[in-house]
């Protein structure tokens, strides 16, 4: 990538959207992990890792049972959307090699976070659309961390996936340079003009959290690096990392115009028996928001299940 290029795209971008949040945040490398306050006596834990250009609110009103320890991602180089707490370093956070800004560097992250943070052994692990791949590519490092952990893949980036025609068209004539001009032409459209056709029928919380995205993270630098490095790992990734899942859901939505639904489940199907795929008839890539009856219940849970 040209200097001149990258000049413009480490140009910092405020933050735009937070939230109230009651519980404890660590930095860990050039993420973070939040651990909300629960009232009630801890039953079951969940992981959540948000998708590109989204952050962890995606998952909070989806999981709010007071018996719900809810750990949260902001992927590398994201703004971390709460108010009023500080973040800490732990004394559990160990240096991460890869580059800030891809899946391998955020699944690091996912990675520490499972290590140390959950209290429970009910543990459900779940990722939308970029988050999909962050988890795999975190099984693919330590598969023995997942042995007990359920998975929930919701309009995941999979293996030998692709993204839907419409934003490969929208991102083939797009360079470096042209980044920076572009966000700020989208950020000062009114979502009306591309919402309806990405996001599919709105809703007071998908105007809430979809309406800034592209203000989600620190710089426009990460925007572009992301979108290349899930092109990329789509395409290099084998389905043979499907053989280190144990078990779990697919949630795939009736309509997808973000992703590529036919390529999605197609690399679904190449998964163990053990892994549910779930068409749900969700309109829009983003099922959670759609609707929360399409999450799982906890009586899925492996630990759970045993008795």
């Amino acid at each position: 990538m040209k200097s001149s290029h990258v000049r413009k795209l480490i140009k910092p971008i405020e933050s735009a959207y937070s939230e109230m949040f009651s519980g404890r945040v660590y930095r860990v490398g050039h993420g973070a992990v939040s651990v909300r306050n629960h009232s009630g006596q801890a039953e079951q834990t969940v992981v959540g890792v948000h998708g590109f250009l989204e952050n962890h609110c995606y998952f909070t009103q989806a999981y709010e049972a007071p018996t719900t320890e809810l750990i949260l991602l902001t992927c590398s180089n994201y703004h971390i959307p709460v108010n009023g707490v500080t973040p800490e370093t732990p004394d559990w956070e160990v240096s991460i090699k890869s580059l800030a800004g891809t899946i391998e560097y955020d699944a690091c992250i996912l990675n520490q976070a499972l290590s140390n943070l959950p209290t429970t052994r009910n543990v459900r692990v779940h990722g939308h659309s970029r988050g999909g791949a962050v988890i795999l590519e975190a099984i693919k490092q330590r598969p023995e961390l997942f042995e007990e952990v359920e998975l929930v893949l919701e309009a995941p980036v999979l293996p030998q996936a692709k993204l839907h025609g419409l934003v490969t068209t929208l991102l083939e004539p797009v360079s470096h340079g042209m980044w920076p001009w572009l966000i700020r032409l989208i950020n000062s459209a009114p979502s009306s003009a591309y919402g309806q056709t990405f996001f599919g029928k709105m809703n007071p919380r998908k105007k809430q959290l979809l309406g800034k995205l592209f203000s989600a993270t620190r710089d426009h630098l990460t925007i572009v690096r992301n979108i290349e490095d899930i092109m990329d790992w789509m395409t290099r990734t084998d389905t043979s990392i499907y053989n280190q899942v144990r078990y779990g859901t697919f949630l795939i939505p009736a309509v997808d115009r973000i992703l590529d639904r036919n390529a999605m489940l197609a690399s679904a199907r190449h998964s163990p028996t053990t892994m549910r795929i779930v068409e749900t008839e969700a309109p829009s890539h983003f099922i959670t928001l759609d609707s929360k009856e399409w999450v799982p219940g906890f009586d899925t849970l492996p630990a759970t299940a045993q008795g």
